[in-house]
C-alpha cells in the first residue's frame, strides 16, 4: 500500500475558477474534497447548486465537494491546494497557519511573484506556515478544460522525489496527469514569467503584427524565462517541459488566457483599466510584471519583453514605444 492510497482528504484554499477546477480534479481522484472560497455566495452556489456560478458557470461540479468559508474545515485535509491568486496568497496562508498540522502537504497553485518582497510562492509559505510540506504544481491547463474533464498535462514539483511521485498519484485521473519533478524553483520561475510574455504576445495579436511575430516574441520570450529562472537557481531542463515551454505556448496562443485577454485589449488600444473592468478573474501577469522588471535587474538578467511589458502597464511607455524599443535593439548572436 502506498502512502497515497493511505490519504483521503483534499483540502482547496481559493474558490476562483482554478482552484474550483482542482477541487473537481481531487473529486475525480477519490479524495473528499472541501473548497474554501472567501466569497460567501460562492460557498453557497457550490453547495446548492453544485456549480460556481461566479467563477466556472456553465460546468456541472462533483456533488461530493464541500465548501465552506472557514478554514478550520481544513484542517483535518490529508492534501491542501493553495489556489488564491499569488498578490493575495501570503494574507490567505496566514489565516489557514493555525489549522496545518506539522507536516501538512501543501500543493502551490498560483502563479506569480510577489509585488514588494520579490518572493516566489514557495518562499512566502516557508515564512507563512513553516510547518507545511511544500510542493508546486505548474503547466499548460484552462481551469474550464480541466473542470470539464478534458486531457491536461502538468508538472507537479517537489523536493523528495518520493513526495513528487506520491502527490502525483494521489491527484492524477485518467484525463489529468501530472508529470514529477523535484525542481520547485523551475516550476514556479516558468508559471509567473510566462503571465508576463502572454500579455506582449496579446498586444503583438490585437495590434495585428502577424503570425511570424508573434512566434518570435514566444521564443525569444521562453529565452528570457530560461535566463530568469537560472539566475533563481532553477534547471534550465525543467524550463524546457510543461511548466516553462508548455505553459508559455498555451498562454500566449489563446485569447482564453486572461493575460493575453489584456494585452489583445491594450494592443488595440484600450487602457489598462478598461482592459481589467469587468474581469472578476485576476490575470496575474498584470500584477507580477513589475515585480519580474525589478528581480531581474536585481539579479542582473537581461528581459527586455517583460521590462517593455513592464512599462506599458506602469503607463512609461506606449504599445508603438515599447513595441518600437524592442525592434531597434541591437542585433546579436542568439
Amino acid at each position: 500500500m502506498t502512502k497515497a492510497s493511505l490519504a483521503k482528504k483534499a483540502g482547496v484554499i481559493g474558490g476562483g475558477a482554478w482552484g474550483t477546477a482542482l477541487a473537481q480534479v481531487c473529486a475525480r481522484a477519490g479524495l473528499e474534497t472541501t473548497l474554501w472560497a472567501r466569497e460567501a455566495d460562492v460557498v453557497a452556489s457550490v453547495n446548492t447548486s453544485h456549480e460556481n456560478t461566479s467563477f466556472l458557470p456553465g460546468i456541472d461540479l462533483d456533488p461530493a465537494i464541500r465548501a465552506t468559508g472557514d478554514f478550520a474545515d481544513l484542517a483535518d485535509s490529508d492534501l491542501v491546494l493553495a489556489v488564491t491568486p499569488a498578490q493575495h496568497l501570503r494574507a490567505a496562508l496566514t489565516a489557514f497557519a493555525p489549522h496545518a498540522p506539522d507536516g501538512l502537504r501543501i500543493l502551490l497553485c498560483a502563479k506569480g511573484i510577489e509585488q514588494g518582497s520579490l518572493k516566489l510562492m514557495t518562499e512566502v509559505l516557508a515564512e507563512t506556515v513553516p510547518q507545511a510540506q511544500p510542493a508546486v504544481l505548474s503547466g499548460p491547463s484552462f481551469a474550464g478544460e480541466v473542470a470539464r474533464g478534458l486531457p491536461t498535462a502538468v508538472t507537479l514539483a517537489c523536493p523528495d522525489p518520493g513526495c513528487a511521485e506520491d502527490l502525483a498519484e494521489l491527484i492524477a485521473t485518467p484525463a489529468f496527469r501530472p508529470y514529477f519533478a523535484t525542481d520547485m524553483i523551475g516550476a514556479e520561475a516558468g508559471g509567473a514569467v510566462k503571465n508576463v510574455l502572454a500579455i506582449a504576445c496579446g498586444v503583438v495579436e490585437g495590434r495585428g503584427l502577424g503570425r511570424s511575430a508573434h512566434a518570435a516574441l514566444i521564443t525569444r520570450g521562453f529565452a528570457e524565462l530560461t535566463r530568469l529562472a537560472v539566475a533563481l537557481g532553477a534547471e534550465a531542463e525543467t524550463l524546457a517541459g510543461l511548466c516553462g515551454l508548455g505553459d508559455l505556448v498555451l498562454t500566449c496562443s489563446s485569447p482564453q488566457s486572461r493575460n493575453m485577454s489584456v494585452g489583445l485589449a491594450l494592443g488595440r488600444g484600450q487602457t489598462l483599466e478598461d482592459a481589467l473592468a469587468g474581469k472578476l478573474s485576476v490575470a496575474e501577469g498584470v500584477a507580477s510584471a513589475p515585480a519580474v522588471r525589478q528581480l531581474a535587474r536585481k539579479l542582473g538578467v537581461d528581459v527586455p519583453i517583460c521590462e517593455a511589458v513592464a512599462a506599458i502597464l506602469a503607463g512609461q511607455a506606449g504599445v508603438d514605444e515599447a513595441i518600437a524599443g524592442l525592434l531597434s535593439r541591437p542585433l546579436r548572436e542568439e
